[in-house]
């Protein structure tokens, strides 16, 4: 090992070249901070090469299966539907690498050092960065820790179960796939493995459902059965064994009967736990956990005042928008900011087919919570655009206190989900009333007037729908 002779002097390290990592680098420097940034493998971390960005490449692909009827339809003419998988994987490649590049000229740009290597720190103001036979040691004023998670597995099958990096970045496409759990990877999975040919189970154990609100759920498990997805609630012993050709798990379904289903491969929702095994936190006496995240308050500040964690590794939810939030909101108040962090109107997606994206209360919380509600809902089947389009699944639905008109809750499944969620967060920030939705032109015809229909529907007034016989309106007890 060669040991670096004179210690280097940086401002901020920043530990972790992921979305929250980079992004508070390049903030930090755009404040003025003489930045280190330390990546163990590549900047854009699990998130650009093996999360979020595979991921959703290899849905955004498969979804394209869906759309050779509506193709069809308006004129296209094809002489074969072929989807050729090498090409795709080559495609995904491409990707990453420019992403990647950019990543790498935006800190260069800013002029961020970067390091490669594992870090790890030797007291409360050094940091030794090991890459190979090479060993640099740094002295830092403050330190924002980004390593994110690693995922800890059942292990049923030594040969055909794959994690959650491993599901979507397969060499072929399995023949029947078995998915255990109910977090956004097995619906993004599901949806996308069925839509490349693929028979796709889907088991709940026993106590277990997917987290929408209820005329979420009940539209994506219409949509499940639509797609020939088997979905199996409530198994019980669970049991698996491996041959030669794959995977069988038995189990106890809903009616008691005993189920058995065969797959090539398999995938079993895992749980996450922070990835602070090896940065020397002990020697500092940092406070983590029993899961390994590090202990720290709203902003990110941990039991020592100039150490930060922010991301995955701070604990849930486990989201790259709270890291890339969290990622700003310290590097400004690193460099003296006001900047706070409330994550009330996060919002969470689920790019499933059709997409699946929501903020605040769903109708049984808001309930829960004491508040008056009325509900509004809009299917997509009576919009304009979405006849043009041929995306006629879903709906929108908005969720608004009785007593003070307040929007508390948006949901909406359906092609745009994910982009039209965003109004529903700007104006939960802003304290929205149903009258901010309400007096607004929107474009016409586009998706927009989802939202505006529905809220709409709250009053009876939607125009594109039928009328309700009456409002949805139910009085509870309120919390005192």
């Amino acid at each position: 090992m060669v040991v670096g002779e004179i210690a280097q002097e940086k401002e901020i390290v920043v530990i972790g070249g992921g979305p929250g990592g980079y992004t508070a680098a390049i903030r930090a420097a755009q404040l003025g901070k003489d930045v280190l940034l330390i990546e163990q493998k590549k900047l854009g971390g699990i998130c650009l090469h093996e999360g979020c960005i595979p991921s959703k490449a290899f849905v955004h692909t498969a979804k394209q299966a869906n759309a050779w009827e509506h193709l069809t339809e308006i004129g296209y003419k094809f002489e074969m539907k072929k989807f050729d998988f090498a090409t795709f994987l080559a495609y995904k490649e491409k990707l990453i690498s420019q992403l990647r590049m950019g990543i790498e000229s935006l800190c260069k740009a800013n002029k961020i050092e970067v390091m490669y290597g594992s870090a790890s720190f030797i007291s409360a103001n050094k940091i030794g960065i090991e890459n190979g036979h090479h060993y640099e040691v740094v002295n830092f004023e403050q330190a924002i820790i980004a390593t994110g998670t690693k995922a800890g597995s059942h292990k049923v099958s030594a040969n055909y179960q794959l994690n959650s990096r491993e599901l979507f970045q397969v060499d072929t496409i399995p023949e029947q796939l078995l998915l255990v759990g109910s977090d956004y990877i097995i619906l993004e999975a599901a949806f996308a493995y069925s839509l490349l040919g693929t028979k796709v189970s889907i088991i709940l154990e026993e106590n277990n459902d997917f987290s929408f609100d209820q005329d979420i759920l009940k539209e994506l498990k219409r949509q499940l059965k639509k797609r020939k997805i088997s979905l199996y609630p409530n198994a019980k012993s669970l049991h698996f064994s491996e041959n030669e050709f794959g995977v069988d798990c038995t189990f106890t379904n809903h009616k008691d009967e005993t189920v058995m289903i065969h797959s090539n491969a398999i995938y079993i929702e895992e749980e996450a736990k922070g990835n602070t095994n090896e940065l020397g936190l002990e020697r500092m006496g940092l406070a983590i956990d029993n899961n390994g995240f590090i202990v720290c308050d709203r902003i990110g500040k941990t039991n020592m005042d100039h150490i930060f964690a922010i991301g995955d590794v701070s604990g849930g939810p486990f989201l790259a928008a709270k890291a890339i939030k969290q990622g700003k909101a310290v590097a400004e108040i690193i460099a003296g900011g006001k900047s706070e962090i409330d994550l009330t109107w996060m919002p969470e997606v689920v790019h499933s087919v059709p997409p699946i994206a929501y903020v605040g209360f769903s109708e049984e919380q808001a309930k829960a919570a004491g508040y008056l509600v009325k509900i509004g809902r809009y299917q997509l089947s009576g919009s304009g655009f979405s006849v043009v389009t041929g995306n006629r699944d879903g709906f929108a639905k908005v969720v608004v206190d009785e007593e003070t008109n307040r929007i508390l809750g948006t949901h909406i499944i359906g092609e745009g989900a994910i982009e039209l969620i965003s109004t529903a967060v700007i104006g939960g920030e802003m304290v929205a009333r149903d009258e901010d939705f309400l007096f607004p032109t929107y474009p016409h015809p586009s998706m927009n007037e989802a939202i505006l229909e529905a809220m709409e529907d709250t009053l009876g007034l939607s125009i594109h729908q039928a009328p309700k016989r009456m409002g949805r309106k139910e009085k509870v007890v309120r919390n005192s």
